[in-house]
């Protein structure tokens, strides 16, 4: 556990500055932690970076901490014959223009940012860690335009990398040009800095959020341990703004599979005001198959939570269908028969 907390740890910049980039460092700042030439090919083949905040979380013994599993590279990172490719979802052909994803008739998700606070070693976009900007003002423009052109977009959602990473400045200047278009009624920002970074999440950034409403928070709680005080803090500083804030956790193997953890990070959720909306399953993407569950543990944790906790706080079990086929939720184990079987659908006329 790092202690040594210094007078800057509160200014989020500071703790982006700070980062943690090679498995290297890790040995001064965790007493015992063992280095091997495995984890630093693995972040060679995909970058690394830790806020010092959530390394803090972690406890030993390191080798089987929940932080350490999601934050660090690991030997398994290396096998990338296991899963299907790089872009499993289909992101990239659903992608009229650069950095813009439109696959649902309504709504359209941005890549406004390519970097996180913390690179998570399950991120299904670990395709785009560190690969060029997300934005300027002339893809912004861009944007604005195509989105203005399709009058059936209501929803517009900032995603990336992490939106909240960008400066004030440059989040507003999307916001005001996403919520000038008339038939955009609603923004949604996908988010995990309150878990990795919720000293992001000031005063100020809240004033900024509030001018835009209807505007919705999405973040990514996956683990009891990420429910601390300081993003409890965050939660409520965002909650006090009036904006509403969503949780969807990735069901992850030896980490938040059992129903006793995700049971008391439920319950924990729900003490901070944020409903746990989307339990997913992990993608089966290059590089994180060591992460997966079988497509049969979902909806068997699920039943075992169903008694246990009341309807607010049970998420619903996603599943992304391959090459663009989007969400689907996952109820019972007939719907599981049909997804092995590749029978599912999104809705008329989409694809498998």
């Amino acid at each position: 556990m790092i202690s040594c907390k210094h007078e800057q740890w509160n200014h989020w910049r500071r703790q982006l500055a700070d980062r943690v980039t090679r498995p290297g460092e890790l040995a001064g700042l965790l007493p015992g932690f063992q280095v091997t030439p495995e984890m630093e090919a693995a972040a060679d083949a995909c970058p690394m970076a830790i806020t010092p905040y959530y390394l803090s979380l972690a406890r030993e013994p390191w080798e089987c901490d929940p932080i350490i599993r999601m934050a660090v590279p690991s030997a398994a990172e290396l096998d990338l014959h296991q899963g299907r490719g790089v872009d499993f979802t289909g992101e990239e052909k659903e992608s009229p223009l650069p950095g813009l994803i439109h696959r649902y008739r309504d709504r359209v998700l941005l890549l406004v940012a390519r970097h996180c606070p913390v690179l998570c070693r399950f991120c299904m976009r670990r395709r785009i860690f560190g690969k060029g900007a997300g934005f300027d003002d002339e893809r912004l423009a861009a944007w604005a335009e195509y989105i203005g052109k399709d009058t059936g977009i209501r929803e517009v959602i900032l995603s990336g990398g992490d939106p909240l990473v960008l400066g004030n400045d440059r989040l507003g200047a999307v916001l005001e040009a996403i919520c000038a278009i008339p038939h955009v009624e609603m923004v949604r920002i996908g988010t995990r800095v309150p878990v990795t970074l919720p000293m992001r999440v000031d005063d100020e950034l809240c004033r900024l959020l509030e001018r835009f409403h209807p505007l919705w928070l999405v973040t990514h709680f996956n683990h009891p341990r990420e429910v601390t005080a300081e993003a409890a803090a965050a939660v409520e500083r965002l909650t006090r703004a009036g904006i509403p804030v969503d949780n969807q956790s990735v069901l992850l193997r030896g980490i938040n599979d059992d129903a006793e953890t995700m049971e008391r990070l439920l319950r924990r959720l729900g003490r901070i005001r944020v409903h746990p909306l989307y339990l997913h399953q992990c993608d089966p993407v290059a590089g994180i198959e060591h992460f997966r569950t079988p497509l049969a543990a979902g909806p068997a944790l699920i039943d075992e939570l169903r008694p246990r906790l009341g309807g607010t706080l049970l998420p619903r079990l996603m599943v992304d269908l391959p090459h663009g086929g989007g969400k689907v939720p996952l109820h019972g184990r007939r719907q599981l028969r049909d997804l092995q079987g590749r029978s599912v659908r999104n809705y008329p006329g989409d694809p498998e």
